[in-house]
């Protein structure tokens, strides 16, 4: 664990920072990969973001995010799934291979039937991303997101959901700060075994203040990395990209250059 090859900043952790900027400390500081960000393409544009990336030497190892399937009405739904096509096309057009789903939550209180627009979803977004070279990775959240982000929120879900699927076009994203508490978390990595096409790292940090932004460095608080490392290589994810994402004030105001190199840093000696 002495390289940094596989090391994705993955943008949000930069959030007071444009693409530009982002990209730019990247091939300064030696990181290989960028994880973008929607909203953070749409400031640039497709075509400016693909030439930033290409002029500065750094690969996308994913978009975030496609998914919020759910919605009250028809229209509603075939609105997100279209929004879902273009973020296909625009991790086509990054050279990215894989489209992070956050599902999203129950336009209602039936949560059983925001997973069976989920599946319905993924089940039509699932040829056109073939078709374009693009895996779907089934992201799930921590269970206190179910009411507003997603409701899929264990790894056994997530790897139920993905196994109706073909596994080289849907996948799961397994991340740290979502599942290090389920008693089931290495099981369920194993046997999500080529299923797997991305993972996050980040740290739980306590006490809690805020649990959207309560992402820490990694080493600042009390998940067991390595051990998730390693169940996750053991099941197949060797080679990949591994995202650092942190949603914290105190990070997102720490300038570039402090912060890449703390995050190799802490990358190298806790990851």
């Amino acid at each position: 664990m002495d390289s940094v090859a596989r090391l994705s900043l993955n943008q949000i952790t930069t959030e007071r920072a444009s693409l530009g900027e982002t990209v730019d400390a990247c091939a300064r500081h030696g990181v290989p990969y960028v994880a973008v960000w929607r909203h953070k393409l749409a400031e640039v544009g497709l075509d400016r973001a693909a030439r930033l990336v290409r002029d500065a030497g750094v690969r996308v190892s994913s978009v975030c995010r496609g998914g919020m399937f759910p919605a009250p009405t028809p229209a509603e739904r075939a609105a997100r799934l279209e929004d879902n096509r273009r973020a296909v096309d625009e991790a086509a057009a990054l050279g990215a291979e894989v489209l992070v789903l956050v599902c999203g939550p129950a336009p209602d209180r039936d949560i059983a039937a925001a997973r069976r627009m989920v599946a319905d979803g993924i089940a039509e977004l699932a040829p056109y991303a073939r078709e374009r070279g693009v895996r779907l990775g089934i992201e799930p959240l921590h269970p206190a997101f179910a009411a507003e982000r997603s409701c899929i929120t264990t790894l056994r879900e997530a790897r139920c959901l993905a196994e109706r699927f073909d596994p080289a076009t849907v996948g799961i994203v397994a991340d740290v700060y979502h599942i290090w508490w389920d008693p089931e978390v290495c099981d369920e990595i194993a046997r999500a075994a080529g299923r797997l096409v991305g993972f996050h790292v980040s740290d739980w940090l306590v006490p809690v203040r805020d649990i959207l932004m309560n992402r820490g460095m990694m080493g600042d608080g009390v998940i067991e990395l390595r051990a998730l490392r390693t169940a996750v290589e053991q099941a197949g994810y060797a080679a990949g990209p591994i995202e650092v994402e942190i949603m914290n004030e105190a990070v997102w105001n720490t300038p570039l250059d402090t912060l890449l190199p703390l995050i190799k840093e802490r990358y190298l000696a806790c990851v």
